[in-house]
């Protein structure tokens, strides 16, 4: 049952996009990328793009802002710091974490899917996202121990 829901959940995102693309096509294309003012120009990603209603956000590592590297504590400490850059970059593109309709996480150690878990649901406490979770061979940040990209439909 609770596949045959996060399938319906995974179909009615992807038809999502899929009409926000088409709308946005038709308009003349609306794709908006959102950096924080700090961001190095000719960069090779943005921190978000905006496509219509949806709000697409880069991945996020648990490194502290400012260069300051991984954030210590483990796969808590890092999943804290990953979800409160989401945060961030979702507040710089105008919207909330109650406005994240899909994440993806990517765990080095799928061992830490529990512990990932805990501290997940400290930031979506009811009513939280879909949701896929996968185990990968490592992250472009040496030590990294995982990586959250989200999609959030905003407020019109």
């Amino acid at each position: 049952m609770r596949v045959r829901r996060l399938s319906l959940i995974a179909s009615l995102v992807l038809a999502a996009f899929a009409t926000t693309t088409q709308q946005a096509a038709a308009q003349g294309g609306n794709k908006q990328a959102i950096n924080p003012p700090n961001a190095r120009p000719g960069g090779v990603l943005s921190s978000a793009v905006r496509v219509g209603d949806l709000v697409f956000l880069s991945g996020a590592l648990g490194t502290k802002p400012g260069g300051g590297g991984l954030a210590d504590g483990g796969i808590e400490g890092q999943t804290r710091q990953a979800l409160e850059n989401v945060k961030a970059s979702a507040a710089l593109a105008g919207v909330t974490m109650a406005d994240i309709a899909k994440c993806s996480v990517f765990l080095t150690d799928v061992a830490n899917f529990q512990a990932m878990n805990g501290v997940y649901k400290e930031f979506f406490p009811t009513e939280p996202p879909a949701r896929t979770t996968v185990g990968v061979a490592g992250l472009v940040v040496p030590g990294a121990l995982i990586e959250i990209e989200c999609i959030a439909a905003a407020k019109k």
